[in-house]
């Protein structure tokens, strides 16, 4: 059995979960269940609420390459090796961060 066995889980059930808030926002962006308004104030605010579902949409497929990542990552045996120095990854930081990459010191270097 895979060590990180219970981390899979958890990357599976987030992607899920991620795969169907995109489906709603892309529904939501063609507008599928509510029409354009037709009053021009309305649609300002339709648009504005556009801008925010674009983010939401961009932020949630990010993470979705991230968990894709992460699962071919412990496919392959690698899961817990930093990508930028070679070290181990502490088990805790993955556990609260199941699709990092990074350990903490290249974490905080790649941030500066």
């Amino acid at each position: 059995m895979n060590k990180f066995n219970d981390i899979r889980k958890l990357l599976l059930a987030k992607r899920q979960e991620l795969l169907q808030r995109v489906s709603n926002i892309q529904r939501d962006l063609r507008n599928e269940d509510n029409p354009v308004e037709k009053d021009f104030e309305e649609q300002a605010v339709q648009m504005e609420n556009e801008e925010v579902l674009n983010a939401l949409d961009a932020e949630g497929r990010a993470t979705l390459l991230k968990i894709e990542h992460a699962l071919q990552r412990i496919e392959a045996g690698n899961y817990d090796i930093c990508s930028m120095c070679d070290t181990t990854i502490p088990i805790e930081r993955l556990r609260a961060l199941p699709y990092t990459e990074l350990c903490v010191d290249c974490a905080a270097e790649a941030e500066e």
